[in-house]
């Protein structure tokens, strides 16, 4: 992230154009506040690089010991834990 452009939220409200501009040629920019990065002005070919979602199914199986010798049982210790 070192070679991206970073404005203030002030410097970005003036020169929104330009930071527009940029992001049309493929150069995305940080707005911070207090330096701290609260928003990013990115191409939106940038949008379509998001990793896609995990599908959870493929963590069955992890887990298995984590709730002792029966699932149910644990829920059940953990309910009975707050009456």
């Amino acid at each position: 992230m070192s070679g991206i452009k970073k404005s203030g939220v002030e410097a970005a409200r003036k020169n929104l154009s330009a930071l527009l501009e940029q992001a049309y040629r493929g150069e995305p920019s940080l707005i911070t506040r207090h330096g701290k990065v609260y928003a990013a002005i990115v191409p939106p070919s940038y949008l379509n690089k998001r990793p896609g979602r995990v599908d959870l199914r493929a963590l069955r199986g992890t887990g298995k010991g984590l709730w002792g010798r029966s699932v149910r049982g644990a829920i059940a210790r953990m309910r009975d834990e707050w009456r």
